[in-house]
């Protein structure tokens, strides 16, 4: 009997597979062919459930997919590559939304398949109720009413000597892209189907900003939540609970720069890094602050609230739209990072990031919360100790290693 073996590169525990839009290579290999044959025609397509994502495929790693493929499989069982991405703009909403289909060019029969999902970071009030629940959930078993893994990530953003390296300079949006990226890892090695969504802080979120999401804040800034909310026992700081300021609500659009001011300058987009990186006081410092009051407000307190890991989300997807529009993927590229001059540890080209690097003595911080940046079934990259570099081409758009994220409106390009 005639099948086609459709191998991933990476499968998580579960032997299920993840892209993004960025393409990664499949294995077909053709087993069972009839006596006497070359090789078989066969057509690769995507099977996609109702408002769920799509692929694209193409011989080359390219941007250029396309929903289908023709390709002649080897009877002596070859392996042939084909390279398999998320079609830009249709992102899953589920794992198995999408299924990979090989079928016979003569007579359509269903040679092999692989179930997947196109997971993306998305924006945080577009979610799904099932999307939502499922970051919740997997955000309040990382929390542990106190007790789990975020404590780590609640200890890495503190002041004193780890703050001059989260802030202040050129590794600003370096180093907080690998925090975020550390803990989207956490997330999803308890939900793999799981994605860090974003706040977009310049437009009204009233979904996010709901009792049945992110909570809002009462007279005493207090969030409430409603009936049976997975971050009911939310614990970050001694008892349960969290404080933040009312200035955002459902309808409230924060006064900060917008999308296109924080892309542009003098009304073009940035020219370097060396400019757009300014975008760490507005738009982002004021988002911080547009709160009010309450810990999201203060550097040391900011990661006690859930809220901060979206709003950060969101900075990450301003520079990756950035990289997007002004093609400047490359490390080696000075636009694409600001040459290392005057800046202290951690805010340099070639420096590696803390906490999930040595040395731990002076002038970097002598300790380390969480260790080593958290591995992933998906990708290699950037490794367990990531430098500012390896945090520039996170799309694998120069290099060959990507690190499985993207944003559901920023496209691979290639």
């Amino acid at each position: 009997m005639v099948n086609v073996s459709v191998k991933f590169p990476s499968y998580d525990s579960q032997g299920r597979a993840f892209v993004t839009w960025r393409p990664v290579e499949v294995k077909l290999t053709l087993a069972g062919a009839p006596a006497g044959a070359s090789n078989v025609p066969v057509t690769v397509s995507a099977k996609s459930s109702a408002g769920g994502g799509a692929l694209a495929f193409a011989t080359t790693l390219t941007h250029l997919g396309t929903p289908s493929i023709n390709l002649n499989l080897p009877a002596n069982g070859a392996p042939v590559s084909v390279w398999v991405g998320g079609l830009y703009p249709k992102a899953s909403a589920s794992y198995g939304d999408v299924v990979l289909e090989v079928r016979a060019a003569a007579g359509n029969q269903l040679l092999g398949s692989q179930a997947l999902m196109v997971r993306v970071r998305k924006n945080a009030d577009d979610l799904t109720a099932a999307e939502r629940d499922r970051f919740l959930s997997a955000l309040a078993t990382l929390n542990g009413s106190g007790t789990g893994r975020y404590t780590s990530f609640r200890d890495m953003h503190v002041g004193g000597p780890p703050d001059l390296e989260a802030h202040g300079g050129p590794g600003f949006l370096p180093w907080h892209r690998a925090y975020l990226l550390d803990f989207e890892r956490e997330l999803q090695a308890i939900d793999a189907s799981v994605s860090l969504p974003y706040w977009r802080f310049d437009k009204a979120a009233p979904n996010l900003f709901s009792r049945a999401f992110i909570g809002l804040p009462d007279s005493l800034n207090r969030v409430q939540f409603s009936a049976g909310h997975p971050l009911l026992g939310w614990v970050a700081f001694g008892a349960a609970g969290i404080q933040r300021g009312r200035g955002v609500g459902p309808t409230t659009v924060p006064a900060l720069f917008s999308e296109a001011q924080t892309l542009n300058t003098g009304g073009s987009l940035h020219a370097s890094y060396s400019t757009f990186r300014n975008m760490q006081g507005n738009p982002h410092g004021s988002a911080h602050m547009s709160h009010g009051s309450g810990w999201i407000t203060s550097p040391p307190t900011a990661p006690r609230d859930p809220v901060f890991f979206l709003l950060h989300c969101n900075v990450d997807r301003l520079w990756a739209k950035w990289q997007w529009a002004a093609k400047l993927h490359d490390p080696a590229d000075p636009r694409s990072f600001t040459p290392a001059a005057g800046f202290p540890p951690g805010h340099r080209l070639n420096d590696a990031l803390w906490p999930w690097c040595g040395p731990l003595a002076a002038p970097r911080p002598t300790t380390a919360p969480g260790g080593t940046l958290a591995a992933s079934p998906m990708t290699a990259a950037p490794g367990l100790s990531p430098k500012c570099r390896d945090m520039i081409d996170y799309l694998g758009t120069v290099a060959a290693a990507h690190q499985a994220f993207a944003y559901d409106d920023v496209p691979f390009q290639k």
